[in-house]
């Protein structure tokens, strides 16, 4: 089956976590599978077209308006994916709309979670990688908080 990059693809955690737009193609979960993603979080309203065309990428869904934050039980969730993919060697990828303001924030919580940064640091970190991150002061505040609130 033939493979295409999806739009605003990039590693954070090569092999364990990227961040994408949504995927529009079936090219697009193609090129998941092939670089070891087999779990996509799905950040948006509705779930991206053509999802269910490969059975091998687990669909897991977590509805967060756009330009909103998420909850932290919807940042519990997303981290609990990757945990149990990255224990089994699976990658995964999460995506909304763009790829910036929803996925920024949950790839933000992720290295605050994996890498023991603080909120501010994990920001410009994924504002570094992936370019126009983490849109709102309010997703600002949610990463921010998420420390505060992890930090041993």
């Amino acid at each position: 089956m033939a493979s295409a990059p999806p739009p605003n693809f990039s590693w954070v955690d090569p092999g364990k976590v990227a961040g994408l737009a949504m995927p529009r193609m079936t090219a697009h979960y193609q090129y998941l599978l092939n670089n070891g993603i087999k779990h996509l979080v799905s950040l948006s309203e509705r779930k991206p077209p053509y999802h269910d065309t490969c059975p091998d990428l687990t669909l897991h869904h977590i509805k967060i308006h756009d330009f909103c934050s998420p909850t932290s039980d919807q940042i519990k969730r997303f981290l609990s994916v990757v945990e149990e993919a990255n224990a089994k060697g699976q990658g995964v990828a999460v995506h909304c709309m763009h790829g910036l303001g929803r996925t920024g924030t949950m790839l933000a919580c992720y290295l605050v979670k994996s890498r023991k940064m603080s909120g501010i640091v994990a920001i410009n970190e994924i504002r570094s990688i992936r370019r126009g991150s983490i849109e709102t002061r309010e997703q600002e505040q949610t990463v921010v908080q998420f420390y505060q609130q992890n930090k041993v």
